[in-house]
């Protein structure tokens, strides 16, 4: 039976500490207590607390550590970095949430209204004035964590507190899907790439071919980590197609190897290249993303990212009035409707037919 007990604070009000303790064969099995500002709600207290440990395993939930979302964000990164490499901006993103005030709240702590309360705080100017797509992808990723958090490890997470939270924010507008990006780059911008990356080879032996990736990634439409994985066994003479290992896809990543056709362009790059490794293109996709990203702002090219060219691939073989299920046979796409985003087109016919870097790059 729980008890209350009133005391005089220094500014002269009463506070009232309402106290359980639950006694088993002569034992002290659980206690707990609680201050209160009105005897009323101090008994209410009780009342509530007696009946939720009343209840079966009450009392072993109720003597349960709780394991905070630091520590539950930190054993994902690790379990699940193991069994699926997770890409870096996930990565990124865990690893900045836990490290907040949000990371220090017990698993059972976390409802909707403090998931509520973290986005209004993201927006705001101690959480970074974040804008509604960037607090989307935070509750996106920490949402993959709390979905494995109860049925793997038995965390006390509340299944409905991201999906209520989600609701609440949806309806304030406080969430959003990430803006797909349609940047293509111009000839004049690849003219200056090329320049630049050639010239960088003509003075010194440079570890990455960056002319033949960047080509290959617009005649293959292949994203980056996909181009590095490519090996020689991976080819398929007849069918002029590679084997693209770990296709990056929403719901499977690891072990989703897809066949893709290749355009005659990527198939003469590929077969421009020294075969003195089991990779056909053995560098590292991160080396590659900042060789790219280095380059552009010194040849005064603003916000091209090197997956642009996977757009700036896909879109080329529509101006070429390639179908969709041609298309898709290239790109990978098993959803023929996510392909509509790639409709920026700038005309009818091949804009690389003429171009002037297209044969040396052809050729070993």
């Amino acid at each position: 039976m729980g008890t209350i007990t009133s005391r005089k604070r220094k500014d002269n009000s009463t506070a009232y500490t309402a106290q359980i303790r639950i006694n088993r064969d002569g034992k002290t099995v659980y206690q707990e207590s609680q201050t209160f500002d009105r005897k009323q709600v101090a008994q209410a207290w009780i009342k509530r607390r007696e009946t939720e440990l009343a209840e079966p395993g009450g009392i072993e939930r109720a003597n349960r550590k709780g394991v905070t979302i630091k520590k539950m964000i930190e054993q994902y990164l690790d379990e699940y970095e193991k069994i699926r490499p997770l890409g870096k901006t996930k990565n990124a993103t865990l690893k900045a949430i836990k490290d907040t005030w949000l990371g220090e709240l017990d698993d059972s702590a976390l409802t909707s209204q403090k998931l509520v309360e973290f986005a209004q705080w993201r927006m705001g100017k101690e959480g970074g004035g974040v804008q509604a797509q960037t607090v989307g992808n935070d509750l996106s990723h920490l949402g993959a964590v709390l979905s494995v958090a109860r049925p793997a490890w038995g965390y006390e997470v509340d299944p409905l507190a991201m999906p209520d939270a989600r609701k609440v924010l949806r309806k304030l507008g406080m969430v959003s899907k990430s803006k797909e990006r349609n940047r293509r780059p111009a000839l004049e911008e690849l003219d200056k790439l090329m320049k630049h990356f050639f010239e960088m080879q003509a003075r010194r032996k440079a570890q990455i071919d960056m002319p033949k990736m960047i080509a290959f990634a617009i005649f293959s439409t292949r994203r980056q980590e996909e181009i590095t994985r490519i090996r020689w066994e991976d080819l398929d003479e007849p069918r002029q197609a590679v084997l693209v290992r770990d296709m990056k896809n929403p719901g499977q990543k690891i072990g989703n190897d897809v066949w893709c056709h290749l355009p005659d362009e990527a198939w003469a790059i590929l077969h421009t290249m020294p075969k003195g490794e089991r990779e056909i293109f053995p560098y590292n996709a991160k080396s590659v993303s900042a060789s790219f990203t280095r380059a552009c702002p010194l040849l005064g090219i603003e916000d091209l990212h090197f997956h642009d060219l996977r757009h700036e691939g896909v879109s080329r073989l529509f101006e070429m009035d390639w179908d969709i299920p041609r298309v898709s046979s290239v790109s990978g796409h098993r959803d023929w409707n996510s392909l509509r985003r790639y409709t920026h087109l700038r005309g009818r016919g091949d804009p690389y037919k003429s171009w002037q870097w297209k044969d040396t790059l052809l050729k070993k």
